[in-house]
């Protein structure tokens, strides 16, 4: 093949940055893919594991949610508000909090991924509200992908299970299922230590037990996901469901008590998709999605020395949407494309309450409210020159209830000197639109102005360099300055609201190389250099480690049927709230994989945390700890037969 064939066939393609699908050295981002096969081989169970492998992101944890960070910004306790989580190109942050989740709450079961795109930098210009720092876009496997039917069993030291039943089939008469279900449940740590409730040591009135928490880090989950095509038309349907209790005593409710959180998250989309010719492509979906949250957190009423007074404080949230997006992608003289789209979204119902969990009830929050957005788009690809393309688009939103209209464009100059070599030069703006938590859960909201979205605006030059067939290397130096952020807030008298408090800059380096044969070997290394700031003062943000690096290993050890995936990460000291440092710490993750040594039968053996690093994530506003201990060293079989 000549040397255009051989990159051709090397460079892997998206669909998420641009809503169509290109190459990745053509798309207007710096991209990272996962694919199912590399899922598989370094034994990622959840989306979090997937992302905590790429480059330039970290992820934490609170024993509760699993919270994603992106160049350098992570705030605790943020619900991944400012990332953009897609499935199949479908909305999945909820109306609610806005949150995009990562953990055993994720919607989709990491064995139905099919890929998983990484888009960096803001995206707003074709997707609205929180593409802000980047978009997480799944693909999902199709029917024909499983031809047949799977069943799969794991098991994981801290008595902790998980099982799954998929199905999917392309019928002769073009019909393609697919269907799968899963369950997860989990007795969690048995015990964990926090000194800050350690009585011997801590003044905090509700510090007991040692400072020893026993048995309450379980978790249960369920997924249920379908999906049904014919010819232009798809139909899917996901449902999942996650209970878990909490052990760090979060929102200063009693420690050592039975804390819990549970989610619910169910969404229906029907998507049509046409090629009119070979040059012109319409679009179409239409979508109704629902989330629910319920929280419990006792509290002792009792005064200093009197008896025990328990209070269960419930609160908990639904939010049920609709709305349908349709778009036109069009090329013309096969060099130029032109995106045109619109998105209109319907949140009808708002729903917010807390009460005391005692009789007669009373409540002290009961809200309820609806609102309308109407989002259009363009996009155009233009070949100025036979190897220089300009990527530009820009997408206008108007938020019917709120704060009205938003402009946010992205451009992007491609250049390519020769086959093998790409360089970017990307421009963009993002917003991100208040949610209805932080606009509607205080009461002390109703008194202060409206909120005003947050926005961003990001430079980026991106390099990315291909060696023969078998070898990339990619840098990409990025600066971006962040406005009217959303942070709690309180009155003199102590009551919590929110307000557009801080501006934030930061810069930052990210460099990665990789070798891939057809062997099965890869080899993998980045590194990420960051700083993240407060614009006023200088500081640097909580939550924001200055280096990250991580390496990932797969090696062939038998054929093409037993292979070792090893990764390795490393994450620099991270400031707190308190302003003290979280300790810098590496972990490493080893799986041994192995497929058809058995007819059907796919077996994965793996280590997490292989040195049992002793390491904590910064805590939120809302623990008392400074920093969340995380796990230690675990263990998991996992063992898939197909039928």
């Amino acid at each position: 093949m000549s040397l255009e064939q051989l990159l051709d066939a090397r460079v892997e393609r998206v669909y998420g940055a641009s809503k169509y699908e290109q190459k990745v050295t053509q798309a207007p981002s710096s991209v990272s893919i996962v694919t199912a096969d590399e899922i598989k081989k370094f034994g990622h169970r959840t989306l979090g594991d997937v992302l905590g492998s790429v480059r330039g992101l970290s992820v934490a944890n609170d024993r509760n949610y699993s919270y994603l960070g992106m160049r350098g910004f992570q705030r605790p306790g943020d619900y991944n508000t400012r990332i953009l989580m897609l499935i199949d190109g479908h909305r999945m942050n909820d109306n609610i909090f806005d949150s995009a989740y990562i953990g055993q709450d994720s919607a989709i079961d990491v064995d139905l991924i099919e890929r998983v795109e990484v888009i960096r930098g803001p995206s707003s210009s074709i997707y609205g509200s929180s593409a802000f720092f980047g978009v997480i876009n799944i693909v999902t496997k199709r029917g024909q992908d499983v031809n047949g039917m799977e069943a799969s069993g794991e098991v994981t030291n801290g008595d902790t299970y998980k099982s799954r039943f998929t199905f999917g089939k392309k019928f002769k008469n073009d019909v393609e299922w697919l269907a799968s279900g899963s369950y997860y449940t989990s007795a969690g740590a048995e015990r964990l230590y926090y000194p800050e409730f350690d009585q011997r040591r801590s003044s905090d009135p509700r510090a007991r037990s040692n400072g020893v928490v026993r048995n309450r880090d379980g978790e249960e989950a369920g997924n249920l996901f379908t999906s049904l095509r014919y010819h232009d038309f798809t139909a899917s349907a996901s449902f999942n469901g996650r209970r878990k209790d909490v052990p760090t005593a979060s929102f200063e409710s009693r420690f050592n008590d039975r804390e819990e959180t549970a989610d619910y998250r169910t969404y229906v989309d029907l998507k049509y998709d046409h090629a009119i010719d070979e040059n012109v492509r319409v679009q179409g979906r239409a979508f109704y999605d629902n989330y629910s949250y319920y929280g419990a957190y006792p509290y002792d009423y009792a005064a200093p020395g009197d008896p025990l007074q328990r209070v269960v404080f419930k609160d908990g949230a639904i939010g049920d949407w609709a709305g349908t997006e349709w778009q036109l992608t069009m090329k013309i003289f096969d060099r130029h494309t032109i995106v045109a789209g619109s998105e209109y979204r319907e949140n009808f119902r708002l729903h917010q309450f807390a009460y005391e969990d005692v009789t007669p009830r009373s409540y002290s929050l009961k809200d309820d409210q609806s609102t309308r957005i109407l989002g259009v788009y363009g996009q155009t690809e233009v070949v100025l020159l036979t190897n220089l393309v300009l990527n530009a688009g820009v997408r206008y939103d108007y938020y019917f209830e709120s704060f009205g209209g938003t402009l946010n464009p992205r451009a992007g100059l491609i250049y390519n000197p020769w086959p093998t070599t790409t360089f970017k030069a990307l421009y963009g703006q993002a917003f991100r639109a208040p949610n209805a938590f932080e606009q509607f859960y205080y009461s002390a909201q109703r008194t202060r102005p409206p909120l005003d979205p947050e926005t961003i605006r990001t430079y980026e030059l991106v390099y990315d360099q291909y060696l023969f067939r078998n070898y990339r290397l990619g840098v990409s130096g990025y600066y971006y300055e962040i406005e009217d952020l959303i942070n709690q807030n309180a009155t003199p008298a102590g009551d919590l609201f929110f307000d557009n408090l801080d501006s934030v800059r930061a810069a930052g380096v990210e460099f990665e190389a990789e070798a891939k044969y057809d062997c099965g070997l890869l080899i993998r290394g980045s590194y990420a250099l960051q700083r993240t700031e407060d614009a006023t003062t200088g500081q640097e943000l909580s939550s924001s480690a200055r280096h990250l690096i991580k390496g990932n290993l797969i090696v062939p050890l038998y054929k093409d049927k037993v292979f070792a995936g090893f990764e390795l990460q490393y994450q620099s000291s991270a400031k707190t709230l308190a302003g003290r440092r979280a300790d810098d710490f590496v972990i490493g993750n080893l799986t041994l994989f192995s497929r058809e040594i058995v007819k059907g039968l796919e077996v994965s053996a793996s280590v997490y945390n292989l040195f049992d690093t002793q390491y904590g994530s910064p805590g939120a506003g809302d623990h008392l700890q400074d920093t969340i201990q995380q796990d230690g060293r675990s263990f998991r079989l996992k063992m898939t037969y197909k039928f």
